[in-house]
């Protein structure tokens, strides 16, 4: 079984996953279903590493926006028709370099 620290490293590793397809731009994002693939899948882990990750660990870092990780996963896997390619983008472009410094500092403090 993973520890928390596990989890949070994994969501480092895979925040740096989508972000070697992220910098080919929004254009590239729209036009290459491969790529819109990987990015959610890969936010779908992110979200399941949120998710598992123990209650008394979230709340020493409630900084972070763990039950909305759990939700979008929640999403993506049980109502996959509903994910709007604009809010994907929209979370990777905005959301996902606020949560890699909030992760790095997690990091940095255990």
């Amino acid at each position: 079984m993973r520890d928390d620290t596990e989890r949070i490293k994994d969501i480092q590793e895979y925040i740096e996953k989508i972000e070697k397809y992220v910098v080919r731009g929004e254009k590239e994002f729209y036009e290459n279903e491969l790529i819109q693939t990987w990015i959610i899948h890969n936010l779908q882990i992110i979200g399941e590493a949120s998710r598992a990750t123990s209650e008394r660990f979230k709340a020493k870092y409630p900084q972070l926006d763990w039950q909305d990780m759990a939700d979008f996963r929640n999403l993506i896997v049980h109502e996959y028709f509903r994910v709007d390619l604009g809010v994907v983008w929209e979370i990777v472009e905005n959301e996902l370099p606020k949560l890699k410094q909030q992760i790095n500092n997690i990091l940095r403090d255990i």
